[in-house]
């Protein structure tokens, strides 16, 4: 009996370790798409580029690929065309489907406690992921900085 309670003990804990590993790197992950986000709110290519460089660092260490292969592949596909670019317009366009990607695996998948608020811009007509309620447009940044509306909240 001693030896079975403790072999559940152990099995309980791996569990739980994975289970807080995998929420983590979902964590990590939301987090630096907020970083994406926020480059592009400041019209920074470079730091844009960069950011989205690390997008895919912590993609590839996540548990998407083995959640969802479909999921890191687009994912990846996204991160890595604003990575290459250094034309805010360019990395723009493709942070609509990076957005839209990530608000695929928003709904499917924890990826955090807090709150993620689901904006939108009516002049791009594309949405983004932010993890507070005040509007900052990564699609226009400083010329737009307040344009567009929290639809959702996903919890």
């Amino acid at each position: 009996m001693k030896r079975t309670s403790l072999l559940v003990g152990i099995l309980v804990t791996l569990f739980m370790q994975h289970s807080f590993a995998q929420t983590n790197s979902n964590t990590l992950l939301l987090q630096s798409y907020y970083d994406i986000k926020n480059a592009l709110v400041t019209g920074n290519a470079n730091t844009t580029s960069l950011k989205a460089a690390e997008f895919l660092k912590t993609l590839d260490s996540s548990d998407t690929r083995t959640n969802n292969e479909a999921a890191h592949m687009v994912l990846s596909a996204d991160a890595n065309e604003i990575s290459k670019s250094k034309d805010i317009k360019h990395q723009r366009e493709h942070f609509v489907a990076l957005s839209a990607n990530m608000y695929s695996l928003a709904k499917a998948v924890k990826l955090t406690d807090e709150p993620i608020y689901y904006a939108y811009c009516p002049m791009q007509k594309a949405h983004w992921l932010s993890s507070v309620s005040t509007i900052k447009n990564p699609y226009f940044g400083t010329a737009m900085l307040t344009c567009g509306k929290v639809e959702e909240t996903i919890k």
